[in-house]
Parts: C-alpha cells; structure tokens; sequence
C-alpha cells in the first residue's frame, strides 16, 4: 500500500490531483473558521457545552460541517441543503413524466443537476432561518435568566431587516461555496467531492470530540475504551458487509462468425449486499433534522416543544425509530432506483447471455429486482442499525448507570456517530478504489485486493 502511495505521487498527473484535493479542503476548513456576522460567542459557548440540553444536536452537526457550527462560520450549512435538493428531485424524477423525459434526453442529467442547484438556495434559505431559530429555542431552556444578554444567537436576527438578510445570505453563499468546492473536488481531484468534504468535516472535529469525551464523561476511562472497542467492531462490520457481494451466474450462448466462434463461457452479475454505500446514512442525516427545522417556525406550543425535545436534542424512541426507518427506506429506494438504471436483463439480452434456468427477458428483470431486494435488506438493516449506534448506547448505559441522564450529553458512540463512521469508511474505500484504478491505467499495481 505504501508503495502504491509512493507511486501515485511518482507521476505528475495523479499527484496533482491528490494535492488539489488536499488543497480544496485546507481552504474548507479556513473557510469553517470564518464567523457569520453578529454571532453572540457567549450564548455559542453555552450550546457547545456537551451537558447542555440539545448538545448532542450542536456537536453533531458541528461534527458534519467540520467544525463551521462551533465559530458559527459561513458554511455553519454545510452541504446539506444540497443533499436535501438532491433527495427532493430523485423522488420527483420518477413521478413527474417531464423530468423522466428531460433525464433522457443528452445533456437532461447535466440540467437536472442545474435545477438541485437552484433548488439548493431555498434550502439553505430555510435551513439557516431554522438552525438559528432552534439554537434560540435550546438557549432558553439551558440559561436560566430570562432578561440574559445570551439568549439569542445573533441578537436582533429577525427584527432587523438588513442584519437577517446578510446573515441568510452569507450562510447561503457558505453552501454554495462549499458545493462549488465539492463538485471541484470531484473534476479536478480524486474521489466524490460532497462526500470527501463531509469525510474531511468528520476527521477534523473528531479529536476535540475524544477530549470532551474525556475530560467531561463522568467515567472517562470506561467510555474511552468503549469507544475503542465501538470503533474496531464497526469497522470491521462495515468493511465485511460493504464488500459483501451475491453472485448471480450467467451464461453466454455459443455464436458462428466465419471460421471463429464467440461466447459460450460462463460469468456471474456481482449484486453487493450495500450497492448504494454511505449515501442512505447522508440524506437521512439529512431528513431527520427537518422536524426540528421545521416547527421552529411556529410559535410555542406543547407540540413544538415535543417535537424540539426529540428531535433537537436527538434522543428518545421516536427520534431513533425515525432515523432506522428513514436508513432502511432510503436504502431500499436508492436500491431500485441503481438497479433500475442499469438495464441489467436487457444488456445481458443484447449479449446473448442468460442467467441458468431463467427467462431472458421480463423474467430475468423480476429474477434481478428480487434477488437485490433481499440481499438489499441485510445491508438496509444493517445501515440502520449503524445509524442508531448512540442510542443503543445511550439505552445499554441507562440500564448499567440507571440514577444518571441520558441524552444531552457525549457517550462513546457520538464522538463520530454511527453515520459518521460509515461515511468515513465508506469514503476511504471509494477513494482507495478509484485512486487503484487511475494507477493500473497507469500499470501501476493497485492495493485493493
């Protein structure tokens, strides 16, 4: 592995691209660091506090924007109201018949892709109205002094016009500064450029997450080895199930041209267990931090307050349910929506291959979709058993330490977070994939084996 590194960095082409991604996230982080203007640094101490109520929601969306919600900064965003306009036009796509058509025709996914664009900046309108709007919302219920300076996040957002403007409009061109910089990474650099900048947020806020573990846990040796031990043990799931792969056989008939004869061998359609990787963990992320967004924008009431105790402070058997429901449903549909892409039965027709004992046809399409859906469901329950990590530890640490709190605090399973920990996985793999492949084009030999 070493030496392939080495030899990637040998060739001038290959090297350039790793430096500009590496350069591309220096300027992400130098932009995290960056603060939105008017910010109240007292009232963010207050939320950045792990005990806080609502920390755990604080710390992990500042662990997802790489640390742009501990100085507030322009990109406080991140890239998530890209993902949220990415998952409003795949599920639009295959109802609306126009944008079916507009898909197809050449050029239609480049034009798809301008619309997310577009439908990113309302997005990332709502979702800074509503991140500060909750980050009001929990500083009521952590500072006891109702006449206190620190009650709101930027003072006087909201009743003054021109400062609310330049705040929602500074954190929208925050995101779409760091999509610009994500699609850069993906053209110019190697690898995924939105799941690299979220891989390089998680990296980045990860050590200073293991200290407050540490210094503010009420048994830090305890959780510091659980946290071990969660990690190890979730590394090796992910890696053996992301890998995992159903092998379906296929035939290819014997054809005559002339004096030569084609075909006649035998291969297999490899269907991973998890074809679609980390993006199912993204955008539920993503989705189940709406509720909260959402009823920030109503005045007080009994739901409100329900609804931002659960979902704000990420705790409790519905916020947890939501979440599993959301990684198992998004995997499924991601799923169908990969398979259906490819045109596996009429490729493998065109071919003249087969699959033993089945139909070319209709017949092998339905042969196809049923196997993925059951091998899909292994990894979907799976992904949403990774998702859920927290609070299966919050639930086994309430049963072993039943007189202390739980939720609104650090354990050893929110230092990455269980979607934290498959991104990063997941984002490691695909870039030591597709920087293996661009050194065998090279004749390089590869790691990956």
């Amino acid at each position: 592995m070493i030496q392939a590194l080495r030899n990637a960095f040998r060739l001038p082409d290959l090297r350039n691209k790793l430096l500009i991604t590496g350069l591309i996230l220096v300027i992400y982080q130098f932009a995290a660091h960056v603060p939105v203007v008017g910010v109240n640094r007292a009232a963010l101490e207050t939320l950045l506090d792990p005990t806080a109520t609502g920390g755990n929601l604080v710390n992990v969306l500042n662990l997802l924007s790489g640390g742009a919600v501990a100085n507030f900064s322009i990109l406080a965003n991140g890239v998530y109201p890209y993902i949220t306009a990415s998952i409003i036009f795949q599920l639009l796509v295959p109802i609306i018949p126009r944008l079916q058509q507009i898909q197809r025709e050449p050029g239609g996914r480049e034009k798809i892709q301008r619309y997310t664009y577009y439908m990113t900046i309302p997005m990332a309108v709502l979702q800074a109205f509503g991140q500060i709007q909750i980050f009001n919302a929990l500083l009521v219920t952590n500072v006891a002094d109702p006449t206190a300076a620190s009650l709101e996040i930027i003072p006087g957002f909201g009743s003054d016009f021109l400062l609310t403007i330049s705040v929602l409009a500074t954190m929208t061109a925050g995101t779409m500064f760091a999509v610009w910089l994500g699609e850069l990474i993906t053209e110019q650099g190697i690898g995924n450029g939105i799941s690299i900048i979220i891989f390089a947020g998680i990296v980045a806020e990860a050590p200073s997450n293991l200290v407050n573990l540490a210094t503010s846990s009420l048994r830090p040796f305890y959780d510091l080895i659980l946290f071990v031990v969660i990690t190890i043990v979730s590394i090796v799931t992910i890696v053996y199930i992301q890998e995992g792969v159903r092998r379906v056989p296929v035939q290819y008939g014997k054809r005559v041209r002339g004096r030569k004869q084609y075909g006649g061998t035998s291969t297999h359609i490899p269907l991973r267990v998890n074809p679609v990787g980390m993006i199912p963990l993204i955008f539920s992320q993503a989705v189940v931090t709406f509720p909260a967004i959402f009823v920030s924008f109503f005045p007080d009431s009994g739901f409100r307050r329900a609804v931002t105790d659960s979902f704000g402070n990420q705790q409790g058997l519905v916020y947890w349910g939501t979440f599993f429901t959301l990684t198992v449903a998004f995997t499924f549909f991601y799923s169908e929506v990969m398979i259906g892409n490819q045109n596996l039965a009429d490729s493998l027709q065109r071919q003249g291959g087969f699959i033993p004992g089945i139909r070319p046809g209709k017949r092998t399409e339905d042969y196809i979709i049923r196997v993925t859906r059951r091998i899909t469901l292994v990894g979907a329950v799976f992904l949403g058993i990774i998702a859920i990590v927290p609070g299966i530890v919050d639930f086994v640490n309430g049963i072993i330490f039943p007189g202390e709190t739980v939720g609104g605090t650090l354990n050893a399973a929110t230092v990455l977070t269980g979607a934290g920990l498959i991104i990063v996985v997941g984002v490691v793999i695909d870039f030591m994939r597709q920087l293996e492949a661009q050194l065998v084009m090279r004749n390089y030999e590869g790691f990956m084996r």
